[in-house]
């Protein structure tokens, strides 16, 4: 690898997860609309945050469940429709209703800003409520239990989806099931990386790391459930490149990339790692099933020219300049924005990272993570040459520009540099306090008591001096 510091390479999903919260102090850009949301589940309050947020899809899956299935349910709050409007209940056929509970339009309201004259007291749902609610919706969403049918209940589903869609940008990826994909950060190569759907599930298998609890390492991230599929096959894009300086920010963009493949059939049914992560540690040692597409190499790679052919078969090569690229580099230069200040800045230094992304079915890039330290394995033919490449571009940019700004830098592209920012010489990282011990205080005089009124002290009085006399 090309990293100066030679660690081993790592994920660094836990900076993402907080950095990229306070990117509205660097741009105007929203980080729901090219980061699936994550939490730190350590983290008390983020744990909580994400049960609400679990809760809330639960609400918003259900909604979309009953428009795309065409099936109906009943809407049991009350007869006024000003009710209706903001909260639903549903039960499977046969099981007893559950109590009134509020649902996905006090989160809309609070998204549209309309909520701020609302009783928040009256807004929270209580736990046993949640639970009944999470058991109806496995039953119906994971169980295949089926809804009693209402003609309005579908029209009112498809206004409320409609109105979300303009306020979470991230509606369109998250689907029905509810899938979260569950991190151990500082690790690579996939390892610890688990999908489940339920939220106990989830929250179990982070108790059972004690260690990476203590040090706040576990990360539970939205899973994109629906990508853009190659053959009915998921896959991930390694997106390549350069940090040459920090300050000023310099970042180059490799135009060169390459897909990663899994080797199962792309399916909900199971949350096997197979069909869900596409890391080439993990897929190298499966076999591919005799049921994929013959275009997809058993080495589960290919070329960025591979995947603008097929985009060119769906009459969508163009979106790859327009869409894809332009996607990538502005979530890119976000994250890195975001952790300016983290970095503790070396003249003559650089760093090769290595950037995981996903496409949604409209082509747009949502970034997954960073990993410092990428592999430059020549596992396949696709990598043996690209990381080969990269590698002599790389010493192209750091080498060969320093003596000549004009030369060639191969296929790194200069996407982000920034006047330098000024610095103090000395930015204390820890402060304590110093002080020394009074080996003889002096004792203070006695507080008179507030009851006794101190008289005023008046000077003696002046005789005047007659005016002849002065």
């Amino acid at each position: 690898s090309l990293n100066h510091e030679g660690t081993r390479p790592h994920r660094i999903e836990t900076g993402l997860c907080l950095n990229l919260r306070k990117l509205h102090w660097f741009d105007s850009a929203d980080p729901d609309t090219f980061f699936p949301r994550c939490y730190r589940l350590a983290a008390l309050d983020e744990r909580h945050a994400f049960i609400d947020d679990y809760r809330r899809t639960a609400c918003t899956s259900l909604l979309k469940y009953i428009v795309e299935k065409d099936q109906y349910c009943i809407l049991l709050c009350s007869k006024k429709k000003r009710e209706s409007d903001r909260c639903f209940s549903f039960f499977p056929s046969g099981k007893k209703k559950p109590s009134k509970r509020q649902s996905s339009p006090d989160f809309l309201q609070s998204l549209e800003h309309s909520d701020i004259d609302t009783n928040l007291e009256t807004q929270q749902t209580p736990g046993q409520e949640w639970a009944e609610f999470l058991d109806s919706y496995y039953l119906v969403v994971h169980g295949g239990a089926e809804i009693d049918s209402s003609d309005y209940l579908v029209i009112h589903c498809k206004a409320m989806l409609q109105r979300m869609k303009i306020v979470n940008p991230q509606l369109e990826i998250e689907g029905i099931h509810n899938i979260w994909i569950i991190k151990p950060g500082a690790k690579s190569r996939g390892r610890g990386i688990k999908c489940a759907n339920r939220l106990d599930q989830i929250l179990d298998l982070v108790k059972g790391d004690p260690k990476l609890i203590k040090e706040n390492k576990w990360v539970v991230q939205k899973y994109l459930e629906r990508p853009f599929l190659i053959h009915d096959t998921k896959f991930d894009v390694r997106q390549w490149f350069l940090v040459t300086d920090w300050n000023p920010l310099t970042v180059w963009f490799y135009k060169k990339c390459y897909l990663r493949f899994s080797t199962q059939p792309y399916t909900l049914d199971s949350m096997d790692s197979s069909m869900h992560l596409c890391n080439n540690s993990i897929q190298k040692s499966l076999r591919p099933l005799l049921q994929r597409h013959g275009s997809i190499p058993v080495d589960n790679m290919w070329s960025v020219d591979q995947f603008k052919t097929f985009l060119c078969t769906k009459d969508r090569e163009a979106q790859w300049d327009t869409v894809v690229v332009p996607g990538m580099k502005r979530a890119l230069i976000y994250a890195l924005q975001t952790a300016q200040d983290l970095i503790e800045s070396h003249k003559n230094t650089f760093e090769l990272y290595g950037a995981d992304f996903m496409l949604d079915r409209d082509l747009h890039p949502w970034l997954l993570e960073i990993n410092s330290s990428p592999t430059m394995a020549p596992s396949t033919p696709v990598t043996a040459h690209l990381c080969a490449a990269v590698q002599e571009d790389t010493l192209r940019v750091v080498l060969d520009r320093r003596v000549k700004r004009t030369a060639n830098t191969g296929d790194f592209q200069l996407i982000y540099k920034k006047a330098a920012v000024k610095v103090p010489q000395y930015v204390p990282q820890h402060l304590h306090v110093e002080g020394f011990l009074v080996k003889c205080p002096y004792s203070l005089p006695p507080l008179k008591s507030s009851s006794c009124a101190v008289p005023k002290h008046r000077s003696p009085s002046k005789t005047r001096v007659p005016q002849q006399k002065k």
